[in-house]
Formats: structure tokens, C-alpha cells, sequence
């Protein structure tokens, strides 16, 4: 990959699905906003700067989903079919990605003001204390919600997704040897002409999700992203660690990843990365789900549908790491 290198030649199946995931959607206090509307039809009512825009679906406990870098609220789309039959969901688009405009920043900063505008959100529509699920990109806005805004939800479910990206190809990653890398990428990625993109996405797109019939609609979310709020938010995924913040999170979390043959590693070494990186997450969980790439709901959409019900229900116990 364009930007970075392989720095821990034993963690070469993590660097590549990393890889991919970076490949697929780049190359290869903040007061913001939130949109309500009442259904999928219902026109969006805009607040704030546009940060966010959220669709809400069903009746019941309320439950917010983030879809992950460049993608589109509907990867939540078979999940939801099934879920708003007892859930109020509250689906999620983050400004900028899968054609959504593009909210401006003069930093750029995209993590930090979107997660302050879920938080407003949840607020705004006088939530109480929902629970929140979060894939990749989502993964990380969920515990930094959960570690700044620690009253505002119940519990989080991380899917596929670490507090610290940059653990992925190099174990003793911090913020400061990521940063160079990670500028660097983010200027390749800037530079990069459509076809390239095209390219480069549409062959990564093949490492992130099994499921051929879904990856057509995952490349145009890609490709109708606004290319700067990708770059950006990239730099900031590679150079972000939650791990110091993540004793601040009070709620219960439920870390599900995805795991396949194809890594060409143990199965049990990917289960050691993610517990050592919630390492300091007082209520902590792990759920592996097997057969899948990074798309876990398009790949395994019957196993997730049971690891998400499960987890929402609210006699579950917090189990012990």
C-alpha cells in the first residue's frame, strides 16, 4: 500500500486486512448537529452545521447504528428489516461519506466533531441513554461517545473495529510513529486520480466482504464520498488512540470481530489483538464471528442479527473479560 510499510513481519495477515480496509475507503468544543426524521421517506430536517444526518425507523428501546468509513447507512439495512419490529432505530450518516454533503472543518477534523454530534443528537431528541452500535469508523465514534459523553448511553457494540487502527500492522504502534505514515497516506490518497480510486477500491472492496452481491453497492458508496472527509478521516484513524480514555467508558461494551481462514493466521492470535487493545475497559466482552472479512452484517447476517439481539437484551449480564 501506497503510505505504508509492513513494520512487524509476524503480524503480515493483520497489516493486510488493515490494508484493505484502508484501500477500499481512501486508495487502495465542538457544537454540531444531527437530522431527525420519522422514516426512510420523511425529509431530513437540517440542524446545526450537518455533521450528521439520522434516519429513524420501528418503535421500542432506542438503538443508534454508525456504519464505518465511506459507507452508507443501508449496510444496517437487513438488520433493520428485523429489528425495528422491537427497536426504535436511529440510523446514522456521517456527512461526507456515501454522497451525504460534505460538512466543513478548517482542520479538517472529522472523528471528533462527528462523535460531539451523535452526542448532541442523542439530546436533542431526548434519548434516553440508548444504546449504540458502531461498525469500523462507527467502532471508534461509539467509544469515543461512550468515553466523553458517558451518561448519555447504555451499553456499545464495537464491530470489527479496535480503539487504535494503527495496532493492526504494528503491535507497539503509538499516535506519534503513526503520523507520518499516516500523513502521507492521506496526501496519496488527496492525489489520486477517479480511475485510480476506482481501481484500487473495487479490488480492496473484495478483501472487506465475502459476499459478491454486496460489494457493487459498497464501491459507489466509496466512490460518491467526498474525497477530502475520507482523507481526513483516515489521518485521524490511523493517528487516534482511545486506549487511554477507555476507563471513562462507564456502559457495558461488546467487541464483535470478524475472523476467516483466509488471515492465514490463528484464529486465537486475532482474539489476543483485540482483548490486549480493551485492555482497560472496565465492562468488556468478546464475540468472534467466523466466515466473515470486515463487512460482518453482509457476510454472517444471521449470526450477527443473534450476537446484536442478544446484546440489546437487557437482562444480559456483563460478562467478565
Amino acid at each position: 500500500m501506497l503510505g505504508l510499510s509492513r513494520t512487524c513481519p509476524g503480524h503480515r495477515a493483520d497489516f493486510m486486512r488493515f490494508s484493505a480496509l484502508l484501500a477500499a475507503f481512501g486508495l487502495t468544543s465542538f457544537l454540531t448537529s444531527a437530522t431527525l426524521a420519522q422514516s426512510t421517506a420523511a425529509p431530513q430536517e437540517p440542524m446545526g452545521r450537518d455533521r450528521i444526518s439520522v434516519v429513524v425507523q420501528g418503535s421500542g428501546p432506542d438503538v443508534i447504528l454508525i456504519p464505518g468509513l465511506a459507507s452508507s447507512r443501508d449496510v444496517w439495512r437487513g438488520l433493520a428489516t428485523h429489528l425495528q419490529q422491537s427497536h426504535r432505530l436511529h440510523l446514522v450518516q456521517v456527512a461526507g461519506f456515501a454522497g451525504a454533503p460534505a460538512a466543513h472543518h478548517p482542520q479538517g477534523w472529522v472523528l471528533e466533531p462527528t462523535a460531539a454530534a451523535v452526542a448532541e443528537y442523542i439530546e436533542r431528541a431526548h434519548l434516553q441513554a440508548p444504546a449504540v452500535i458502531g461498525h469500523s469508523l462507527g467502532g471508534e465514534l461509539a467509544l469515543m461517545l461512550g468515553a466523553r459523553h458517558p451518561d448519555r448511553v447504555s451499553r456499545l457494540m464495537i464491530v470489527d473495529a479496535l480503539p487504535f487502527y494503527s495496532l493492526m500492522f504494528d503491535p507497539s504502534a503509538t499516535s506519534e510513529k503513526a503520523t507520518p505514515g499516516a500523513a502521507a497516506f492521506r496526501a496519496t490518497l488527496l492525489a489520486a486520480t477517479e480511475a485510480q480510486m476506482e481501481a484500487m477500491q473495487s479490488a480492496a472492496i473484495a478483501r472487506l466482504t465475502k459476499t459478491e452481491a454486496a460489494r457493487p453497492s459498497l464501491l459507489d458508496a466509496t466512490l460518491r464520498s467526498d474525497r477530502p472527509t475520507v482523507a481526513h478521516a483516515t489521518y485521524e484513524l490511523m493517528t487516534t488512540d482511545l486506549r487511554p480514555e477507555l476507563h471513562r467508558i462507564k456502559a457495558p461494551v461488546h467487541v464483535v470481530h470478524a475472523y476467516d481462514t483466509s488471515y492465514g493466521i490463528p484464529a486465537d492470535r486475532v482474539d489476543a489483538m483485540f482483548r490486549s487493545a480493551y485492555a482497560t475497559t472496565a465492562h468488556v466482552s468478546f464475540q468472534r464471528i467466523d466466515g466473515s472479512y470486515h463487512f460482518v452484517m453482509l457476510d454472517q447476517p444471521e449470526p450477527f442479527e443473534r450476537a446484536v439481539i442478544d446484546f440489546l437484551r437487557p437482562t444480559t449480564p456483563v460478562k467478565s473479560r
